[in-house]
């Protein structure tokens, strides 16, 4: 794999200059069922207020990737109303994107989130499966909790 110049990605937040570009940015097919697309991210973190930081990573002027991290939200209301958590929600990287390190830039600039917010624990969730991320995320340093959320796997790592 080979991975980007570290100086040339940066996050940026959306804004109208670029919302365009995100809402256009597609993942491959077989990923699609995987991951929500950025319109519906994009909504819910209007819905969400600042529980949801969203960001889109650019490589140069290239955008190729979106994230969206929840920061603080409760995980399960209905079991435990203080148990708040925070971590990756969404992660969407181009198609023609993929496999060059910029999903684990995205990753690394959640957590690097968290940590200065004083955050201890990431969280994320995937779809098990073939085309899944699972293992993805494994390479990462994340481990599985045990509990599934909306049929989704989850995983945490230590921030």
């Amino acid at each position: 794999m080979s991975t980007p110049h570290s100086t040339s990605l940066r996050l940026e937040r959306v804004t109208p200059a670029n919302v365009d570009a995100a809402v256009a940015l597609r993942v491959h097919p077989h990923q699609e069922r995987n991951v929500a697309p950025v319109v519906r991210s994009l909504a819910q973190a209007y819905a969400f207020g600042e529980g949801a930081w969203p960001r889109l990573v650019f490589d140069g002027d290239t955008l190729v990737g979106f994230l969206m991290a929840f920061i603080d939200l409760p995980w399960d209301e209905e079991k435990d109303p203080a148990d708040r958590r925070s971590g990756l929600w969404r992660l969407n990287i181009s198609a023609d994107a993929q496999g060059k390190g910029y999903g684990r830039f995205a990753v690394d600039s959640v957590r690097d989130e968290l940590r200065r917010r004083g955050t201890p624990q990431m969280y994320v969730t995937w779809e098990p499966g073939e085309n899944g991320p699972g293992a993805f995320y494994r390479r990462l340093g994340f481990r599985t909790t045990g509990e599934v959320s909306g049929g989704e796997t989850v995983g945490v790592l230590d921030v």
